[in-house]
């Protein structure tokens, strides 16, 4: 600056506003860039943030606490609004909240809720992944995106999300409302399964059935050109391997057709009919497999005081009874 003419390099992309533009120079000898070249600065900032989340996994850095305060304040708004049945305006509340604090599952769990109310499952299930994705133990996350995927026939992956939502419902709160919920929508998902591959099964049976029938009678239209004189003996015989055909099919049905289970011969975790019962100290009935499976999991974590008794030795006394340990 010794010949008072200020130096500066620019680069391709920032030279046309430069050149075009004047920049102001303050008191203290710096220069401002014009409001064009601002704009596009904070654009190249924006741009660059991206790119530094992308690489790092999608982290972002800690929102101010002012930011997280207004991020509340509009979930509150969007909260009040959804009591309301003003599910257009939750929504957007909720978005609010989403843009300002985009890495809180409760915002869009709050907004997957207002789809679900909708029936605009697409967007359940893309919010509800996205919560999953900042918190894997939300309840809410896995069991409305368990109901989207119901929607849509995948039944395998739609049971999987709400028995995951089971099993954490009821690890945090065993006597909540949305246990039971969840527990009824299971149950109904299951026969749903069953009820879709049972029709899928038929359907591929009967058709079986008519391509060996088709099969038969030609067989026997060719073996009747061979006899001039065809005796009523030949024909019943065809007739009844006609019929014979006809029971082994309707036997084979018969596996797909709905019986009506009592709920004492199913486990009330797995829903499924039992296949190795055991009664726990407390009278009720569960599978051995599963019930092991649980206990030995929380076995292994830390004990915990219940009563002045540890976890973990209410868990051996149970695992002595099952005859796992001796």
């Amino acid at each position: 600056m010794g010949d008072g003419k200020i130096k500066f390099s620019v680069t391709p992309m920032n030279s046309f506003y430069l050149r075009n533009s004047i920049c102001v120079i303050n008191s203290c000898g710096s220069f401002r860039l014009p409001s064009k070249c601002r704009s596009w600065t904070k654009g190249c900032r924006r741009k660059k943030d991206r790119e530094r989340r992308k690489a790092s996994g999608g982290t972002m850095a800690p929102v101010p606490a002012s930011v997280a305060r207004q991020a509340e304040l509009l979930k509150q708004d969007g909260n009040n609004y959804f009591k309301k049945e003003r599910l257009g305006a939750a929504i957007d509340a909720y978005t609010e909240a989403i843009t300002l604090c985009p890495n809180v599952a409760v915002y869009w769990t709050n907004r997957a809720l207002c789809y679900r109310k909708r029936n605009e499952w697409n967007k359940v299930e893309e919010d509800c992944k996205r919560a999953l994705q900042l918190d894997s133990h939300s309840v809410k996350a896995h069991y409305m995106l368990g109901l989207a995927l119901l929607e849509r026939q995948d039944f395998a992956g739609g049971i999987k999300e709400l028995e995951k939502a089971l099993e954490l419902g009821r690890g945090a709160n065993p006597a909540s409302y949305m246990v039971e919920e969840i527990w009824q929508i299971l149950a109904k998902a299951k026969y749903m399964e069953w009820e879709d591959s049972s029709s899928k099964r038929a359907s591929r049976l009967q058709k079986l059935k008519e391509a060996c029938e088709r099969a038969l009678i030609h067989y026997y239209a060719i073996e009747d050109s061979q006899v001039e004189n065809i005796s009523e003996e030949i024909a019943n015989g065809h007739l009844q391997q006609l019929g014979h055909l006809e029971e082994v099919f309707n036997k084979a049905a018969q596996a797909d057709q709905p019986t009506e289970v009592p709920d004492f011969l199913c486990c009330k975790i797995t829903l499924d009919i039992f296949r190795d019962p055991v009664i726990t100290p407390s009278g009720i009935t569960y599978e051995r497999a599963v019930l092991l499976d649980h206990l030995q999991k929380v076995f292994m974590g830390p004990t915990k005081l219940w009563g002045g008794y540890s976890f973990a030795g209410r868990h051996v006394r149970v695992l002595y009874d099952l005859g796992k340990i001796s």
